[in-house]
């Protein structure tokens, strides 16, 4: 290939680029396959060779942000503790890549982020374009399902610790805000057919606002929560997402905002103070409303506290315009709004209103009127999951929602890392470079690199014909 750019007289530099990448990336394929098949030999050599019998080699391969490198690592015959032969694989053990796939860190990172802001054949083009790493859809979407699903085994998990009294949290705090709302998806079967809509629930929680925001519109230590469970599964993993940070014992205050929905209102604490979003509540009134002089009226009367005469006045306005005619919805429609008020009528009034004595701010701390969560379902559900006629399976939208909250939690990184991030060697780079020498690498003049002399097999770029584009890639890496 540098033969190729170095007779070449006229070429683009898009051209030239797209060359040296691929040379550049041959390289590192290279010299990961060395690393890799080395640290092998050094594992089979530490061994326990009673417990652990070799049986030989067997070809693999790795998927890295500079293309697929194939390698051969040893299998083990070893018992489990049944007693059962069991054969296991060391290297991959050490590289923990039983956990998520035969993937490197890097390249699950470049997946997630990419593919929680595009579709999945886009985020395969993107990846395959920008990286030496050719990627199918399918192959993005397995990733998004693994690491889906071991977030789950993670909230599970958080589940049992909350159960078991073993929670992590000790923060105290004045009052946690929470939000909850559905965010409604497209959905297939298992034969990619139209099926009914399903409800994501999505859960918010935050100390308060940032009182030195130029806007005061940042929440203070936000977290999120997303999914497809049932509403007790969900209700479960939230609660423990809470416990994990917070100790449950010193919230002064709990407050719940929500839209009136009966999954919603299921909560842990019973002194919660439930309030109905006011979003909700004012489109709510102008849906089922249509004459905007009642429309008014019923809004006023709701901002100066008249909750009984609004609901009175809500019954009269349903009854002045009941019609014979059966195609006029009108008063239906005014008393469906009228059941929604009356059903959440003790969170009508916000928590401020209530003459509730409330915890002061912390510092830096605000407190404001709620109503976050149809923006926090935007930014972080919507945006990637509905319109462009998308359908999701179950499964796969519950994947998907764990590594959207993750990412704007801000943990999808860390996540990844917990099981990617095999490469942890215990040999130092330089230790490793030196094996691959049958003998002492000869001494020359000058600086020199240590790594690169190290190695006395074929190299392509250091064996070949000294050019001058040879000669300058030297200087610029070696």
């Amino acid at each position: 290939m540098m033969k190729s750019i170095v007779e070449e007289k006229l070429v683009s530099f898009k051209t030239l680029e797209q060359k040296v990448f691929a040379y550049v990336c041959e390289l590192g394929r290279m010299i990961t396959q060395i690393i890799l098949e080395n640290y092998d030999d050094e594992l089979a050599k530490e061994r326990d060779k009673k417990a652990y019998r070799d049986k030989g080699k067997r070809e693999t391969s790795i998927k890295t942000v500079y293309g697929e490198v194939e390698y051969s690592r040893r299998v083990y015959r070893t018992e489990s503790e049944d007693g059962e032969a069991a054969y296991i694989y060391l290297l991959d053990q050490a590289m923990q890549m039983e956990k998520i796939g035969l993937i490197s860190t890097n390249l699950a990172e470049k997946i997630a982020l990419t593919v929680t802001e595009a579709p999945y054949r886009v985020s395969a083009d993107v990846i395959s374009d920008t990286c030496g790493q050719t990627i199918s859809h399918g192959g993005v979407w397995n990733l998004i399902q693994q690491l889906g699903e071991r977030i789950s085994e993670e909230e599970e998990y958080a589940v049992q610790q909350m159960e078991a009294d073993q929670t992590e949290g000790k923060r105290a705090v004045g009052i946690l805000f929470e939000e909850m709302d559905g965010v409604w998806l497209r959905m297939q079967d298992s034969r990619h057919k139209k099926a009914p809509k399903q409800e994501m629930k999505v859960f918010t929680m935050y100390e308060g606002w940032d009182a030195d925001s130029p806007k005061r519109s940042s929440l203070v230590n936000k977290k999120m929560l997303a999914g497809m469970e049932k509403s007790g599964s969900f209700h479960q993993k939230r609660e423990a997402l809470i416990e994990k940070i917070y100790d449950a014992d010193e919230i002064g205050q709990r407050i719940l905002n929500g839209d009136g929905g009966s999954w919603i209102k299921e909560t842990y604490d019973p002194e919660t103070i439930y309030q109905l979003d006011r979003f909700h509540i004012y489109k709510e009134i102008k849906k089922k409303i249509r004459d905007g002089v009642a429309q008014d009226q019923i809004r006023e009367m709701l901002e100066q506290k008249k909750v009984d005469e609004m609901l009175e006045y809500i019954q009269i306005y349903a009854d002045s315009i009941e019609s014979d005619d059966a195609k006029d919805k009108g008063s239906e429609k005014a008393r469906e709004l009228y059941r929604y008020l009356y059903n959440n009528k003790e969170g009508l009034l916000p928590y401020q209103e209530r003459g509730i004595e409330l915890p002061e701010a912390g510092e830096g701390i605000i407190y404001k009127n709620m109503g976050v969560q149809e923006s926090q379902n935007c930014t972080t559900i919507t945006l990637r999951m509905k319109h462009r006629r998308m359908r999701w399976s179950e499964n796969g939208a519950n994947n998907m929602a764990k590594a959207l909250y993750r990412k704007e939690n801000r943990e999808l990184i860390d996540t990844i890392e917990r099981y990617t991030d095999g490469l942890i060697f215990t040999m130092q780079m330089e230790e490793i470079i030196q094996t691959l020498s049958a003998a002492k690498a000869p001494k020359k003049d000058g600086k020199g690199n240590p790594y690169v002399e190290a190695i006395t097999h074929h190299m392509p770029l250091l064996d070949a014909m000294r050019t001058a584009s040879r000669k300058a890639f030297e200087r610029a890496f070696c």
